[in-house]
């Protein structure tokens, strides 16, 4: 869902997982026996080491999620071959998976989708027993409300959709989401292309629930985005920040990591956190029904939950970690980037944001009406 500071790379990136997969890609292995990865990076052994049998492990997941050197660690280290596919949007993940026929392992469900998974029977429970890291994770992001008990899921990253500013710029700061409607802003904002978060914040600013179900509101928030949508120069869901840092486009909505590189590009750029309450998610991780090797799979959630690997996101991914073991590790080994991280009200942002703030949930069949509100408004119906 989210994108790495990277992205100028990104082309050579996707084609090092490419040949990595194939057994092309630059890694080795030193005389003490530590793999060392393309970049140079020494992977670290894992702890605890998993007894597999199965030769590849396959992801479907949200596109250029994953550090290189965690995604060449894990082939290296258990000596599997990784297969990655990716999707842009929850919707998609979720018509591939649901209809069957995959080989996939893992997806990566943001939290209002988990629910529909569990209900059309897409994904298993997991085994705690397998998965002896779990102790690594923060238990604020533990025990949520789309699956107690963490039954199915487990967190990968979280994040914050707000509002992103040029304060050089635009001489009105919006300080709400209903600010956006203000017609100095017409043909200079970029949105990801995100039907819930954009619809929910609709809803907000007519002082409906951000999830509401009621045709009449969701009619009345669509009349009302119809009006926003041609002030919206760019729908952008792959790298929103890239527009915002040449210049073409001037505010946005954005998540917490595109917001967070645009700033440590140009301090002029500010992250908002509206006063109707921000958009809050996490992605997780779910273990398809049928998953062709759940060994190989709880071998990769345990090994990237290790702290001296999962600090690799807060490296290349500045979203919300919910992993204190890799916060931990950074802090005492990696101190600039931890403090990167925990001095930045984008990564760390003070608590009245959560307060605050508003999740997207399951909205059970009126996921269509959602669905079908996106598309016209878009194709200006």
């Amino acid at each position: 869902m989210r994108k790495s500071w990277l992205d100028m790379f990104a082309a050579l990136g996707i084609l090092s997982v490419l040949l990595s997969a194939c057994g092309g890609g630059k890694t080795s292995v030193n005389e003490g026996g530590t793999k060392i990865t393309s970049s140079g990076f020494e992977c670290p052994e894992p702890s605890p080491r998993m007894d597999i049998t199965s030769k590849e492990l396959n992801l479907f997941v949200w596109t250029e999620y994953f550090p290189e050197d965690m995604l060449d660690c894990f082939k290296l280290v258990y000596n599997i071959k990784l297969n990655v596919d990716e999707y842009s949007a929850n919707e998609e993940m979720y018509a591939k998976v649901a209809s069957g026929g995959t080989a996939y392992d893992l997806v990566q469900p943001t939290d209002y989708i988990v629910p529909l998974l569990i209900r059309q029977n897409v994904v298993q429970e997991l085994d705690h027993s397998r998965l002896p890291n779990m102790k690594n994770l923060d238990p604020n992001w533990m025990d949520r409300y789309f699956d107690p008990g963490n039954k199915y899921t487990l967190p990968y990253l979280a994040g914050i959709d707000a509002i992103v500013v040029n304060a050089d710029k635009v001489k009105d700061i919006p300080t709400s989401w209903a600010d956006l409607w203000n017609p100095e802003y017409a043909g200079r904002i970029i949105s990801i292309d995100d039907s819930r978060t954009v619809i929910s914040m609709t809803l907000a600013t007519l002082g409906y629930s951000p999830n509401s179900r009621d045709p009449k509101q969701l009619e009345e928030a669509k009349n009302k985005l119809k009006e926003l949508i041609p002030s919206i120069k760019i729908f952008d869901s792959d790298s929103p920040k890239s527009a915002l840092i040449a210049g073409d486009v001037d505010l946005g909505i954005v998540w917490t990591g595109e917001a967070f590189i645009a700033h440590q590009e140009d301090p002029a750029f500010e992250f908002i956190y509206p006063k109707e309450g921000a958009s809050l998610w996490s992605d997780n991780w779910a273990m398809l029904k049928d998953a062709p090797h759940a060994d190989a799979a709880y071998a990769w959630l345990n090994y990237i939950m290790q702290g001296d690997v999962f600090w690799l996101t807060l490296r290349d991914f500045q979203y919300i970690n919910p992993n204190l073991a890799a916060i931990a590790y950074a802090k005492d080994h990696k101190p600039e980037i931890y403090a990167d991280y925990f001095d930045s009200p984008i990564t760390n942002p003070p608590q009245e944001v959560f307060d605050n703030g508003f999740y997207s949930e399951d909205v059970g069949e009126a996921a269509a009406l959602y669905d079908r509100i996106w598309t016209e408004v878009k194709g200006g119906n």
